[in-house]
């Protein structure tokens, strides 16, 4: 039975606002294990769509996919000692197996650079094996002891790409050609335009020489860490003991890459297009786009209007569009209007008895353009010929309105520590300041405020005049970053 109850405001409480959405869109519910999540056939559609759309763009750029164990040994892990220091909270553990107890314990995978690494290092022998550019889709878990659906949980899905390579400079090249493939997905299939840049020291991921970042605003001023690529150096290969044969024939470690995003994009999405009354879902990761809804009262009207739904349905597959006719009985219309409206549907065909006289079709859209309605009566010809172009253009004007929204919201040329607490403590988004490098200034603000150095911004998305000081008044900037409160 669907939940009629309207939903906590998201300028009253964000947080319950999204909560509530994720249940009733019915994109995921809490599981018996505390921390882990069941995903939806809703949620798992849209995640469905964003694995065939990246898996295409990971093969366009010379990857293949490949599987590897759940379970880790112990021993694996601890090899690199920054990295075991970084996971060790998170880490779950077995222990016991068959009946009795394991000569070494194995962890359920955190992430699998160790196992990677170590098998290939059986698999390389020289020069012209390399480069190895390998994908796998998988869970992994994180003992998560605050979760949040999609956005925190204990078990999560993920992709997680990893590459060896002859050279620094290769392996420094993938990692920024896949922080760009992130982008260009969460831009223009999420609607979700990041800033991309650098994550200082503190904030890298547990092994890494360097971190980049796809840092996204959620229409609660907060960031998303919506993916990273790291270049981990020769840290894993060494670990590993991962050698390989130079052109010049000596033994050289590779030079590694790790990359992924997971399906915290679905939380992404929901906060960035969400509204009060429900999902909003881009059309190109929308299971359905488009909802057909016949509506009758006679058995006669019924007979008439469902026949016309299933033509127009066969039409728009044609098309290319992905549309589901909605002729439930015992449901009335306002019912199912209600309920794929929460669920964030693009497009939504009416078919009454009268659009049968008249030879038109209702159009009612889940996102329109402020002071026009929100249905369109048209001829059935002029509608259908024209959904293809509106879901694009929906596509299109989502991320626009995503990137304004973003802009209008990040604060540069902040040169006081007055002023960078009055907009972290006050209404948040993305604040622009100078800093020196200095970790004590991070820990400082993160004590403070609550929040964390997302990123060293790339060049695109630096402020038109560098910022001379560090924020904290002591010292020159050596870099121009971005502060905010996040997830």
């Amino acid at each position: 039975m669907a939940d009629d109850r309207k939903l906590t405001p998201r300028g009253e409480d964000f947080a319950a606002w999204y909560n509530e959405l994720v249940q009733r869109a019915e994109l995921a519910d809490y599981s018996p294990v505390r921390g882990s999540m069941v995903i939806r056939p809703w949620g798992y559609g849209i995640w469905e769509r964003m694995q065939r759309a990246l898996d295409d763009m990971f093969k366009a750029t010379g990857h293949e996919n490949a599987y590897f164990p759940l379970l880790i040994p112990m021993s694996f892990i601890e090899k690199e000692k920054e990295h075991v220091a970084g996971f060790k909270p998170e880490l779950a553990v077995v222990t016991h197996a068959g009946g009795k107890e394991l000569e070494e314990p194995l962890v359920i995978r955190p992430t699998s650079e160790t196992v990677i690494l170590e098998m290939f290092g059986k698999w390389v022998q020289s020069y012209r094996d390399l480069p190895l550019l390998i994908n796998q889709w998988a869970n992994v878990m994180r003992w998560e002891l605050r979760p949040r659906l999609f956005l925190r949980t204990a078990e999560f899905l993920w992709q997680e790409g990893h590459t060896a390579h002859a050279t620094a400079e290769e392996a420094e090249e993938e990692t920024l050609r896949m922080l760009g493939v992130y982008r260009d997905f969460m831009e223009n299939w999420i609607g979700m335009p990041p800033i991309t840049g650098l994550k200082s020291d503190s904030e890298k991921f547990a092994g890494a020489v360097r971190t980049y970042t796809c840092e996204a605003m959620m229409q609660d001023n907060k960031a998303l860490q919506a993916g990273t690529s790291h270049f981990l150096g020769q840290n894993f290969s060494r670990a590993a003991d991962f050698t390989f044969q130079s052109e010049h024939g000596t033994e050289e470690y590779a030079w590694s890459t790790s990359w992924g995003v997971s399906t915290r994009l679905v939380g992404g999405m929901v906060m960035t297009h969400g509204d009060d009354d429900g999902l909003i879902v881009p059309p190109r990761l929308a299971p359905v786009q488009v909802v057909v809804i016949p509506i009758y009262r006679t058995d006669e009207e019924r007979s008439a209007t469902v026949a016309k739904a299933r033509e127009v349905e066969a039409r728009l597959r044609d098309d290319g569009v992905r549309v589901k006719v909605d002729d439930r009985a015992h449901l009335n219309p306002g019912a199912k209007f209600y309920e794929w409206e929460r669920k964030g549907v693009p497009l939504r065909v009416e078919i009454g008895p009268k659009d049968l006289e008249k030879g038109n079709l209702c159009i009612a859209r889940r996102l329109f353009p402020e002071g026009e309605k929100r249905k369109l009566f048209l001829d059935e010809a002029e509608a259908l010929g024209s959904i293809p172009a509106r879901l694009e253009a929906l596509q299109e004007s989502m991320k626009e309105r995503a990137k304004a929204r973003r802009e209008a919201n990040s604060h540069r040329g902040v040169t006081e520590w007055g002023q960078l607490a009055e907009i972290l403590e006050g209404e948040g988004g993305f604040v622009y300041t100078g800093w020196s490098g200095d970790p004590a200034v991070e820990a400082r603000i993160k004590e403070e405020f609550k929040a964390t150095l997302r990123v060293i911004p790339d060049p695109e998305f630096r402020s038109d005049t560098a910022p001379a000081r560090c924020i904290s008044g002591d010292g020159a900037a050596a870099h121009e970053v971005v502060w905010a409160r996040a997830y």
